[in-house]
């Protein structure tokens, strides 16, 4: 299992847990067979599988966080994306400014 494969499944769990679903549960939402759904998040979870990028929208769309956040190497990059996606219009814009201004 790689490491990526590993921090997949490990924010996979952290979201599904943090939407209170059960394996099944987001399995099924996500439009995967029921018969399956929860062998199918275990195996992501646990980094046997990852999942075509699809089916990673279609997670992120039931737990409603950027698909993104399953892709990127750093856990502060990932930490700070589930926050800009949870701001609203406004907030965004402040939130931009004040990066923007860290960078001089």
């Amino acid at each position: 299992m790689s490491k990526g494969n590993e921090n997949w499944g490990l924010r996979l769990k952290e979201a599904r847990l943090s939407a209170g679903l059960s394996q099944k549960q987001l399995g099924i939402q996500a439009g995967l067979d029921e018969f399956v759904a929860s062998p199918r998040i275990n195996r992501y979870e646990l980094g046997i599988h990852k999942a075509d990028y699809q089916t990673v929208q279609r997670l992120s769309d039931v737990l409603n966080i950027p698909t993104g956040y399953f892709y990127t190497e750093e856990d502060s990059l990932a930490e700070l994306m589930l926050i800009y996606h949870r701001l609203t219009s406004k907030k965004k814009m402040e939130l931009l400014k004040v990066a923007k201004s860290l960078q001089s």
